[in-house]
């Protein structure tokens, strides 16, 4: 059913925190077209209109087919926290609240007399799902909802025309287990208020459904047979994708957030405070992840005219840090939005607080690098991806800090990339990923 003068592709979209990204790849893994735009947001840069959000995707889908290219599977990936209701025919009804918006502390706040003291299977701070559920209860219109949705899910819930949830974005809530693949019902009473307003939970690699897009099919870049395939949190894709080319690698991607992750074997642990689990992403085992704040508090550092120029300088390696990387002078914000700080007894020269900036934050990613890794760690080298990775002194402060080599991948866009892999895969293609890992620059983002 394709045309023959278009060549057969999977398409993986990446909408993350700052910039939606859509890559291409090939039978072979090779990537055929890449394209990117900032992530729509509202005049604060909180919100994120859905509707808006997904005109933007199709419009990239289109750009990178143009005339050469047909996609016979779609994946798409993204912020694993976000998500908005929808009504009976699938329409939002509200933004989405973003996972670094400070309002979330005070529902967080609120919530906690509400939750049981029981461990879980992720920590329960301000960025979780749940924190947006209490805060979608009292915005208008909520009362003709019908199903939530992650944001990272809405493209590929709009093409196959039926809710579902990515389990990968299902452990994000902070209320399912990914140990028994099950909903934690106090949790969603507590936080969301009624179950029956959860879709299915559908595994990373799952077939969703027929594409139905009536702009992709008029602007001929989508196959009659082409599938809908589920993705889910970005950063597990990103790390699935690499570990199918070094099986075992540890990734610490750095974008508006920090995610270390990897990919088990072995069953969910039990009782470790120190990660994050979720289900293997097209395997019985288990995904490993840390997240901590990256982007936020550098820009905070960056409010202060004579930081600011030191902390680029640092980053791009025209600057040597001082002597306090470790020292502990400052103190990074944490998720869901709690303020930066530098102690009180912080130096006050600029180069000192901007070395004590990023050595905060290199301490942090080694940290995440030591819980997730656990006694598998392979101590000489961590892989890195992400716009942080292409800073050549940055990577310097990391190895500095943490005593491993950090290996930069060399495409720049891994999430998008592995969204493709899988849907690729998905579709019973056999792309090579150290193929589609090699690298090149995205159009359209700066």
């Amino acid at each position: 059913m394709r045309s023959t003068r278009r060549e057969p592709v999977a398409c993986g979209v990446d909408i993350g925190s700052t910039n939606v990204k859509v890559v291409t790849i090939d039978h072979d893994g090779a990537v055929r077209g890449r394209a990117g735009r900032p992530t729509p947001r509202d005049a604060q840069g909180l919100s994120i209109d859905g509707s808006v959000l997904f005109g933007l995707v199709e419009a990239l889908i289109g750009e990178v087919c143009a005339d050469e290219y047909e996609v016979h599977a779609l994946c798409t990936v993204g912020i694993g926290e976000d998500g908005l209701l929808l009504d009976p025919h699938l329409r939002p009804l509200i933004q989405a609240l973003a996972w670094f918006d400070p309002r979330r502390q005070a529902i967080l706040h609120e919530l906690r007399s509400r939750l049981d003291d029981e461990s879980f299977d992720v920590a329960s701070d301000a960025a979780r799902t749940m924190v947006g559920w209490a805060w979608a209860r009292r915005q208008p219109g909520f009362e003709s909802a019908h199903s939530w949705v992650a944001l990272a899910d809405l493209p590929a819930v709009l093409w196959a025309g039926r809710s579902f949830l990515s389990d990968t974005l299902a452990s994000r809530t902070g209320a399912w287990r990914a140990s028994s693949r099950a909903w934690a019902g106090n949790r969603v009473t507590a936080s969301l208020g009624s179950g029956e307003l959860l879709p299915v939970v559908l595994r990373a690699g799952d077939i969703v459904g027929p594409v139905r897009s009536s702009a992709l099919r008029s602007a001929g870049v989508i196959a009659g047979d082409a599938l809908v395939i589920a993705g889910g949190h970005d950063h597990p894709v990103g790390g699935w994708g690499v570990d199918q080319m070094v099986p075992g690698a540890i990734l610490d991607s750095m974008g508006t957030a920090e995610v270390v992750v990897t990919q088990s074997p072995l069953p969910p642990p039990r009782d470790n405070p120190r990660v994050d689990i979720a289900p293997g992403i097209r395997s019985t085992g288990t995904t490993l992840l840390r997240v901590v704040e990256l982007a936020r508090n550098v820009a905070w550092a960056d409010q202060d005219p004579a930081v600011e120029p030191w902390i680029h300088a640092l980053l791009d390696g025209t600057a040597r840090p001082a002597a306090v990387l470790e020292a502990g002078y400052f103190q990074p914000g944490r998720r869901g939005g709690t303020q930066p700080a530098y102690r009180p007894d912080a130096p006050r020269d600029p180069r000192a607080r901007a070395s004590a900036v990023l050595g905060a934050l290199a301490c942090a990613g080694r940290e995440s690098v030591t819980a997730v890794g656990g006694s598998s760690l392979d101590p000489n080298v961590v892989r890195l991806a992400g716009g942080w990775a292409r800073s050549p002194g940055w990577v310097e402060i990391k190895e500095s800090v943490n005593g491993y080599r950090a290996v930069p991948i060399p495409e720049p866009e891994v999430t998008a990339v592995g969204a493709a892999l899988v849907a690729a895969t998905a579709c019973g293609w056999a792309p090579d990923p150290a193929a589609a890992l090699g690298g090149a620059p995205v159009v359209g983002v700066c």
